[in-house]
Formats: structure tokens, sequence, C-alpha cells
């Protein structure tokens, strides 16, 4: 895909497209909230506000989920009965349920290909996810999170593992 295309692309269904306006500059960065302070497996507070909070185009270094623990921990857990949960760094709301339509083995050898975690259309939950127009892939609360990088098989969504290494916050209880 040409540059000035990719500005302009558009993705069809199931893909939520998102507004510019949900990157704007907010409290910290283009989020309300920092980053938690316990990330899951391990990944580094550190990187991980600057890739969700602090930046647009730029990821994770090739391979850096390979060097988490991770792949070690979720080994053995993980299948396609028994996905793995990835939440928001900053927020802690689901953005990802993955493997689902293939192993977790499957789900880590495409990852491993391609640098990044790597989800297609089944595994993102949108209620939170959305795509902006240059593929840039960022959930509704202003996180950072890839980009949607289209092959073969579809769409690929192509994500900075610290940017969905968050711990689930809980929902707060609505009486009537």
């Amino acid at each position: 895909m040409g540059e000035a295309q990719s500005k302009t692309a558009s993705y069809g269904p199931p893909v939520v497209m998102g507004g510019e306006y949900i990157m704007n500059k907010k409290a910290h960065g283009t989020s309300h909230t920092p980053v938690q302070d316990n990330l899951r497996w391990g990944c580094d507070k550190k990187l991980a506000n600057k890739i969700c909070n602090y930046n647009r185009h730029y990821a994770e270094n090739s391979g850096y989920f390979i060097k988490t623990k991770f792949i070690k921990e979720e080994m053995g857990k993980a299948s396609e009965k028994t996905p793995i949960n990835f939440h928001d760094s900053n927020t802690g709301k689901l953005l990802f349920v993955a493997p689902k339509g293939r192993s977790f083995e499957e789900f880590v050898k495409e990852s491993r290909s391609h640098g990044w975690p790597s989800f297609r259309d089944e595994e993102v939950d949108w209620t939170y996810v959305r795509v902006l127009r240059g593929g840039e892939v960022v959930s509704v609360d202003g996180t950072h999170l890839g980009h949607n990088l289209p092959d073969g098989k579809g769409n690929r969504y192509c994500i900075n593992l610290v940017c969905v290494a968050g711990r689930p916050v809980a929902e707060p209880v609505v009486t009537e």
C-alpha cells in the first residue's frame, strides 16, 4: 500500500473505524490515565508509557514479546478453549482475546514471524478497539496499540505487547 493510500485506508466489517479525535492530547499524553504499575509478563512500564501514551508511529522492538515472560507463562495454559485476555495497559479494559480459531502455537508462530503479537478479526473486542484511517490501532481511551497490516489472510493487527499487558480493572457496580 502506498504512503498516500495508507493515510486514507478504510477497512470493511468487522473493523470499527475511529476518528483522529480519539488520539487528541489528554492529561497523560493521548490517554487520561498513566500505564498501570504492575504490567503482566514482566513488561517494562517506562517503555509501555512511551509507546502507549506518547507515540503514534513507533513500536517496541521487534521480538520484544519473546524476551518477556509471555510465552513461558502462557504455554500449556492458553488454547482456543482457554484463550488469553489482553487488557489495555492504561485502563485495564479488555481489548483482545486469543487464540481464537487457531492454537496458541499457531498464534505464537505467526507473531514470531512478524515480530509482534498478531491478532485476527475474531480475536478483537470491538467494544474498546478502533482502527484509524492510516491503519493505526488504538483503544477508545487513546492508548496506541499498534497497526493493522492486512495480508493474504485478512486483517492482521500487529500489536505492542506492552500496550496490552494491563490487568483487568473491575467494572463499577451499578445499583438501581
